[in-house]
């Protein structure tokens, strides 16, 4: 068959392959061009799932009569002019294939009018036919009509699914954008009824979060705001207690963009890691904003992917920003904060401590770590010259302290309250300035623990134990050039590795708190990490696992009876210590129940 150029109608329905997979997608293309238009309020029409009816109106600054041909013509736009526009796209859509795509799939209308024109005009294409612009009486702005998608491509229609499936495709966009876009207003019909109204609010998108996720995540969510190293990450993330079986509620905006990134999730993913328990998804609906040149978001043809000029800072920026703030939600915090009292500010502030509280004083924090790899023992340090806690690995840890004072008269309630009793020998009941606070004391003790754990280590930092004999390590040729290109990281982890081959490495030191572990599969896994996301954590997971193991076994057992000075030493120091609101493997430390639910349980005052 001899070589030929292919007819227009045929490369826009190739590109429609691209660019349209499904109404959701004409939907998403049509909407993005209204807001680069400057809409401020946009209409949305459809009937069966959209399959039958996608018409979307918009009060933006139009589309002159003489330009609607080209509008519908491959790779004409006005949003960018030359390369160095390509390379820092500022609008949604950009690439002048939307428009032509769709009309060459569906029976398709263009109306428009600028707001200084006299009437508007008219153009309709169907299949790919173009034909020609008339006057039309339209108010200022632009309306796109796409009757019976796919009508012409049988094939592509037979794989859309459901009337359901596809309005649901279409609702889920419309809830990403509601949130990225809260002052814009958008209404949809469907089959022409009303089904949603987003109103217009204010501009950092908080009244959307009820509507969108719901008031649960509303409660849930901490908000944040961080800028550093030339980017700025703001939004909320859902507490560790608030998560889902799937990642149905993981919102992220690159520039104000939409998109999934396989290192941003990552990075979100290492941040709840210590707080999350086992197969939960976290929720979130976080912004990214940067210099758009460090920033390609021209990767995918739906632009649904970016790429960032410097993997590594991003997955790093992010991953530290949430982690702090995570750090922070402390057990009582809260109920704290319910109730109105001064100890909330000061328990989510960045010392950890709730000071001004009379009666009781928070526990001293550790200033290092004394390990004895050679015993397998462990002390805790808390001033000069003084350890307490010294113990085997796998031994019990200190023992709770019991110079916490119990109530002292007319003085302010902390937020977790005095201890009352214990409930079966596992759980601590309190009284607060709410009602009822329940605490698991084994949980609780177990995170104490293990987050005193890893500030002690931390300030050792991860130092290297030499190999007696060096270990040789068959790897793939990416590892090899990766472990080659990284050995200054690598060494930071502990890792004294160089290259002997193609494919071969030597590794002649590991990290001393790890010597035990597999060095193989771990070096493999850092470096699989450093390919992928540019950022690894491997180490100090893994050191983090075998301080959790330490920590649960020093942590009080069932069945031990606790004075009420230990009780309240447990209640003080949840208070001020990082994530106690979760046990090490993510499990809920504490619950509170204020007066109001609990008269509700006998019907006082009905």
């Amino acid at each position: 068959m001899p070589i030929r150029p292919l007819p227009d109608t045929l490369i826009n329905q190739i590109a429609a392959g691209e660019v349209v997979e499904r109404p959701a997608s004409v939907v998403k293309e049509l909407v993005e061009n209204a807001l680069d238009a400057g809409a401020g309020r946009v209409d949305i029409d459809l009937e069966e799932g959209g399959v039958r009816l996608i018409r979307i109106r918009d009060d933006g600054g139009g589309i002159a009569a003489d330009e609607l041909a080209l509008a519908v013509s491959r790779h004409a736009t006005s949003k960018i002019a030359s390369l160095d526009d390509l390379e820092a796209v500022a609008t949604l859509g950009f690439r002048g294939e939307a428009l032509p795509s769709i009309a060459s799939v569906s029976r398709f209308r263009l109306a428009s009018r600028r707001p200084g024109d006299g009437h508007g005009a008219e153009l309709q294409v169907d299949g790919g036919r173009v034909g020609e612009v008339a006057p039309k009486a339209h108010a200022p702005g632009t309306t796109v009509e796409v009757r019976d998608l796919f009508f012409n491509v049988p094939a592509r229609r037979k794989f859309l699914r459901a009337e359901r499936t596809e309005l649901g495709h279409i609702e889920e966009w419309l809830r990403s954008l509601a949130l990225a876009r809260p002052d814009v207003e958008l209404r949809v019909s469907h089959n022409g009824k009303p089904s949603r109204r987003y109103r217009p609010g204010d501009t950092d998108a908080g009244m959307r979060l009820g509507e969108t996720l719901g008031e649960d995540f509303v409660r849930a969510a901490l908000r944040i705001d961080h800028a550093g190293a030339g980017m700025r990450l703001h939004g909320w993330i859902a507490q560790p207690h608030y998560s889902r079986s799937s990642a149905d509620q993981q919102y992220l905006y690159v520039n104000g963009r939409a998109v999934r990134d396989r290192s941003v999730a990552h990075a979100v993913k290492l941040a709840y890691q210590d707080v999350l328990f086992h197969g939960r998804q976290p929720a979130y609906v976080l912004f990214l904003e940067l210099d758009p040149a460090r920033v390609d978001v021209n990767v995918h043809p739906a632009k649904h992917e970016v790429r960032f000029r410097d993997g590594r800072l991003v997955h790093d920026f992010v991953f530290r920003t949430l982690q702090e703030a995570l750090a922070h939600t402390r057990a009582g915090a809260e109920a704290g904060a319910a109730a109105g009292s001064p100890q909330a500010a000061a328990t989510q502030g960045a010392a950890g401590t709730a000071g001004g509280v009379p009666g009781w004083t928070p526990r001293p924090q550790p200033l290092g770590l004394r390990v004895d790899e050679a015993a397998g023992a462990y002390a805790v340090l808390y001033g000069p010259g003084e350890a307490r806690g010294a113990a085997p690995v796998a031994g019990p840890a200190p023992l709770l302290r019991q110079d916490a004072a119990l109530p002292a008269g007319d003085g302010e309630v902390p937020p977790l309250g005095f201890a009352v009793a214990q409930l079966h020998g596992i759980y601590i009941l309190a009284e607060n300035a709410e009602g009822l606070v329940v605490v698991d004391m084994h949980a609780a003790h177990e995170r104490i623990g293990y987050e005193r754990l890893k500030s002690a280590h931390d300030g050792l930092g991860l130092r290297a134990q030499p190999l007696l004999v060096p270990l040789a390590l068959a790897v793939g040729e990416r590892d090899a050039d990766m472990a080659e290109r990284e050995a200054q990281t690598l060494a930071e982890l502990g890792f004294d590795v160089t290259r002997n081959g193609p494919q071969t490495l030597a590794v002649r030191s590991v990290p001393a708190v790890l010597a035990h572990a597999d060095p193989e599969a771990l070096l493999r896994d850092v470096l699989a990490d450093l390919r992928e996301h540019g950022a690894t954590r491997r180490v100090a997971a893994a050191r983090d696992e075998l301080l959790s193991t330490m920590a649960c076994h020093g942590a009080v057992r069932a069945n031990r009876r606790l004075t009420l000075p230990e009780m309240n030493a447990l209640l003080r120091d949840m208070e001020a210590t990082e994530r106690s609101g979760q046990c090490n493997h993510g499990r809920p430390t504490w619950a509170r129940f204020s007066l109001g639910e609990i008269d509700r349980w006998f019907l006082r005052g009905r």
